[in-house]
């Protein structure tokens, strides 16, 4: 299947063949015919694609923020290698989309359906982002069902009531599909715009008009209109950087009149505009409530109507109804068609800055195609200018798969797969856009939604899991039945039962299983086990690691899917104190802070050694993020954030400095290929494995 995706670093369009996405729980999997291009934001997205270094700085300063403390804590190319590789990801244009449902159990198939799908031939959506289009609605008209739950999300801000004046800023589709929404209400309307066109349609529709060229006066007109009292609302869905269009719906508005912004503008508020008038200012969020939340569209989590009556899905069906209705007329927008395979043709028209306002992308009728006809794998060419070419000279001898192309896989174990000789046969990924890119991006040949697929093929003898973490115990299982051998991302399950099916999957498997605990491979780490196996005495660790604080909306919050952070991520310091001190750990025991994500690991060995790991969401971004500090036998040990090592007491050993960052994935990931070479067992003990895994698990449930 093909979709439109653009690069955020050249602002580029491209249609590749991607593998098709397999539809999970809760979603629906859609063949497109009707895409609509929203003018103004998608615009916007071209205009940063294209802008330079500087002209993507202003637009995002708060980004250009960011990048300077990741330079404070992890240094200079870290940090900017973190920002192309940013860049370097495309995006998905597009979020109206309508189609028939092919796959998934939230509708029946052959059901049409409107969804914020993007442009492609089809599309994986969830349910609660989808809604089913009346028999009296055309594909074209339900093709404006989200860009009109955005107008109506503004409306239901503004609240207006039967004969309210309120005045709509900016005649794009969004302005004139509210003006035909508020005449509904039963308000009377007020356009404004600088294009003649546009306000021709909206005074069609019922609106008056007022041009906002300098010889027309709005202030006076709205003045006229409601009496000298001005008017009761704006709705502004403007589209610029000025701001002016706030300033002037101040000026429209009467006593405790109300804002509601929309579209995109500059937010200055002059206090005075305000002040006297006790205006209240509004910024309404898309298609309304549970969008952007990942309960609602994730989980598919519905929100009760008796408490939250509009959601985003219920304003879905509310437009479809004024258009089955007759009451929303959107055929008088269309103003331009294209086949899907001219939509180059289509942003040209946006980019040559020509006006327009509904662009309709149409795409072939495959009614027949069924689910499993779709290809879920396809052969990538690559890139032709790619920066990672698997060296010629080096091989395993056996090819590796990797499950999962997010940003770990992508950014740091390819790149380590690849600079250690391996050649990467295959990538899958649930979505097929991300497999594709890094496909292309690293020169793997095969691209796939179907994981499936990695452990049938004879070629492939090693198998890297990155997924997120509720997979990782099955993934793993079904790679070692396959006799595969496997690297698996930490943690490696989030039940003992997991454990448990992995041990036995590994006995009856004589494969090499290592899970990605990378900190103990690392040049720093490797060098105080060195030092301190010299040492008898025990030891007392402390590891300081100043996580930050993740929103409560990130995956890692899921515990379903993730397991929580102090096991998600909690296990990877478990697993160094372990390896710092050399011996079995006898008790492990997480103490929480009534701070989120903040708590004490404190572990005891066999020996007497102890080791405290205080895991910390509560700190500042710009303190480093690791501190690392052995003391034993009158020797002191400390690490700071993998780059700077200082022994205070030790005779023959001082400092070790490193110029950047080195965590030991690289070196993770090469123990790994090297012991699969040569026959030899894991770099870490089965035992140790399962130990580890076994106490992350116990310190984060007890």
């Amino acid at each position: 299947m093909k979709l439109l995706l653009q690069s955020l670093r050249t602002g580029r369009l491209d249609t590749p063949e991607v593998p098709c996405p397999i539809a999970r729980h809760g979603e629906a999997l859609v063949r497109t015919r009707k895409t609509l291009i929203s003018p103004g934001t998608e615009r916007t997205l071209l205009e940063f694609g294209r802008a330079g270094w500087v002209g993507k700085a202003r637009q995002q300063p708060a980004k250009v923020l960011q990048i300077f403390d990741k330079i404070r804590t992890d240094g200079f190319l870290p940090a900017i290698a973190a920002v192309q590789a940013k860049l370097d990801e495309p995006i998905a244009l597009g979020y109206s989309n309508v189609g028939v449902v092919l796959d998934g159990d939230v509708y029946a198939r052959g059901t049409r359906v409107v969804s914020n799908g993007a442009h492609a031939e089809v599309v994986r959506v969830r349910k609660n982002l989808t809604a089913p289009i009346p028999n009296g609605v055309s594909d074209d008209a339900a093709a404006f069902t989200v860009l009109g739950a955005i107008a109506l999300e503004g409306i239901r801000l503004l609240a207006p009531s039967l004969g309210e004046t309120i005045a709509v800023s900016g005649l794009g589709l969004i302005g004139l599909i509210a003006v035909q929404l508020l005449k509904a209400h039963g308000c009377r309307v007020l356009g404004l715009d600088l294009d003649a066109e546009r306000l021709a349609l909206a005074e069609s529709f019922g609106a008056e008009t007022s041009s906002l060229t300098l010889h027309a006066d709005p202030i006076a007109l709205a003045q006229r209109m409601t009496q000298g009292r001005g008017v009761d609302g704006v709705l502004i869905a403007a589209a610029t950087r000025s701001d002016e269009p706030i300033h002037l719906a101040a000026q429209m508005c009467r006593t405790r009149g109300r804002i509601v912004l929309t579209g995109v503008t500059g937010e200055r508020i002059s206090r005075d505009d305000f002040y006297k008038k006790e205006l209240s200012f509004q910024v309404s969020c898309s298609y309304g409530p549970g969008r952007y939340d990942p309960t609602y569209e994730n989980d598919g989590r519905d929100y009760p109507p008796a408490y939250v009556r509009w959601t985003a899905q219920r304003n879905f069906e509310a437009v479809l109804q004024m258009m089955d209705e007759g009451r929303l007329r959107v055929e008088p927008l269309i103003t331009h068609r294209f086949p899907f395979d001219r939509v180059t043709d289509a942003y040209a028209l946006l980019d040559a800055g020509k006006s327009c306002l509904g662009i309709l992308l149409d795409y072939p009728e495959r009614a027949s195609t069924p689910a499993n006809a779709l290809s879920r794998t396809v052969s990538v060419p690559p890139r032709p200018a790619s920066l990672f070419v698997a060296p010629e000279g080096a091989t395993i001898g056996a090819r590796v798969g990797v499950i999962g192309a997010g940003n770990h896989a992508a950014k740091t174990l390819l790149p380590a797969l690849q600079k250690a000789g391996a050649r990467v046969n295959a990538i899958a990924s649930s979505g097929g856009l991300s497999a594709q890119h890094v496909a292309r991006q690293y020169r793997i040949p095969t691209a796939t939604t179907d994981a499936s697929v990695l452990f049938s093929d004879v070629s492939i003898g090693a198998v890297v899991v990155a997924t997120r973490h509720d997979s990782h115990a099955r993934l793993v299982c079904e790679a070692l039945l396959a006799g595969k051998h496997v690297y698996v991302e930490k943690p490696l399950a989030l039940t003992f039962e997991g454990i448990a099916e992995i041990e036995a999957a590994s006995a009856e498997q004589s494969r090499v299983l290592l899970i990605g605990f990378n900190r103990r491979f690392a040049p720093h780490a490797r060098k105080m086990r060195e030092l301190l196996a010299t040492v008898s005495a025990p030891k007392s660790v402390v590891i300081t690691v100043n996580a930050g604080a993740v929103s409560a909306d990130h995956w890692t919050q899921n515990r379903i899917v993730s397991g929580g952070r102090l096991i998600g991520e909690g296990c990877h310091f478990l697993d160094l104190a372990k390896f710092l001190v050399g011996h079995p750990i006898v008790s492990a025991r997480w103490r929480r802070s009534s701070e989120p994500d903040t708590a004490s690991l404190r572990m005891e060995f066999d020996d007497g050694s102890q080791a405290t790991v205080h895991y910390l969401s509560n700190g500042h971004r710009r303190y480093p993020k690791e501190r690392v500090e052995v003391f034993a036998d009158g020797k002191i040990l400390a690490l700071d954030n993998w780059r700077k090592l200082r022994g205070y007491g030790w005779k023959s050993f001082r400092a070790m400095n490193l110029w950047r960052q080195d965590k030991g994935n690289a070196a993770c990931i090469g123990v790994w290929l090297r012991a699969i070479q040569s026959g030899e067992p894991s770099p870490i003990p089965l035992d140790e494995l399962m130990e580890v895994s076994r106490w992350t698990l116990r310190a984060a449930l007890e």
